[in-house]
């Protein structure tokens, strides 16, 4: 499978969109750490169909506009990952689940570490919404792009008393 990307900027830094003729492969953080995802973005394409979509439906979403995703996505991971990545796109906008919660919606109810795993490898960041998976406590837990930036996202979605520091 051959990839291309685009950068785009956001409130939350940098971001390099990677797609292939499948759809949208990868959303990566400015400083992402580059084990967390092994995707070869291959070259720059400014005017891939794919990335201009989700450059324009991401800055839709950023400014307040946009609750639901469209663009076509090209998730690469294990069986399992695919299943929790499924899972997440099944969170509404504003909404959060726990680790717990998203463990048993798969029908792996004793495998939440697993789950906290395969969520953290999430390459499609944002539009696959891993920043809605929270602590079972209720308080935010790690995140590829910074517990600020999942805090922003999640206020960004009118998700009532978030906090960067809980």
């Amino acid at each position: 499978m051959s990839y291309v990307y685009k950068t785009m900027p956001s409130p939350i830094g940098e971001l390099k969109l990677i797609g292939s003729e499948k759809g949208l492969a990868a959303i990566l953080w400015e400083n992402d750490d580059p084990l967390r995802v092994r995707i070869n973005a291959g070259p720059e394409d400014l005017n891939h169909p794919v990335l201009v979509e989700a450059e324009q439906q991401l800055t839709e979403y950023f400014v307040g506009s946009r609750k639901v995703f469209s663009v076509a996505l090209d998730f690469v991971g294990t069986p399992f990952q695919k299943k929790v990545w499924a899972a997440l796109l099944s969170i509404p906008f504003g909404e959060t689940r726990s680790y717990g919660e998203l463990a048993r919606q798969i029908g792996h109810p004793t495998s939440a570490r697993a789950v906290g795993a395969a969520n953290g490898k999430n390459p499609i960041s944002i539009i696959g919404p891993c920043h809605r998976v929270i602590g079972s406590s209720g308080k935010l837990t790690g995140y590829a792009g910074g517990l600020a930036a999942k805090a922003l996202l999640l206020r960004l979605e009118g998700v009532p008393d978030v906090d960067a520091a809980k």
